[in-house]
């Protein structure tokens, strides 16, 4: 029985002993693996954040490009407004261009029959009529910004004068200057709508 008892005594000595060295292992053991454990934390954490930054990259790059978009947009609108805006002035200037030009021939006309008319008395009702209707056209025509080019004894301008021929200068100052007009330039709003047909000396 008293051995019994002894053994007993030592098995539990010797239990003691192996808890103690399992108690050992295991705290050798856990810092070992909470080192693990932090490394595996910190290459999350880590992977997270590369994840991240990759990510606000993207968005940056497309925030960029969304950018550039809306500037140049913005640039095309600004081009758009101002030609539109441009063309709108030029048809407000010259929108009845078409209907002055084809009344020029009626003026042309009445200055002929002006110069037959030279000869007839002032007192005449057809020569006093004629002119009443010129100059009330001639008035038509200024306020409408139309403006007749001066031709005669001027330099010869190709942007304002069609020569249709050239001959011999009447005097050394006329060279290369309008000696004749045969029909007579209109311009409107500074836009030649007629040039003057001239003959040059030369």
């Amino acid at each position: 029985m008293a051995e019994e008892k002894v053994n007993k005594g030592e098995n539990t000595e010797e239990e003691v002993l192996e808890n103690t060295n399992n108690t050992d292992e295991v705290e050798t053991q856990t810092p070992d693996t909470e080192a693990e454990e932090k490394e595996s934390s910190s290459k999350k954490k880590k992977s997270k954040k590369d994840k991240k930054e990759a990510k606000i990259e993207e968005l940056g790059e497309k925030l960029q490009e969304i950018q550039d978009k809306h500037l140049r947009l913005q640039a095309e609108f600004d081009n758009f407004r101002r030609r539109t805006i441009k063309e709108k002035a030029d048809l407000i200037k010259s929108g009845g261009e078409t209907v002055l030009v084809n009344i020029l021939p009626v003026i042309d006309d009445f200055e002929r029959a002006i110069d037959s008319l030279k000869e007839v008395a002032d007192e005449d009702a057809g020569k006093q009529g004629t002119l009443l209707i010129y100059n009330k056209f001639q008035e038509f025509l200024k306020q409408n910004n139309v403006k007749e080019i001066e031709a005669l004894h001027q330099d010869f301008d190709v942007d304002l004068h069609e020569a249709l021929t050239k001959i011999p200068a009447p005097e050394d100052k006329l060279k290369g200057k309008v000696v004749d007009v045969i029909s007579k330039g209109y311009c409107l709003n500074e836009k030649v709508i007629r040039f003057a047909k001239v003959v040059i000396g030369e």
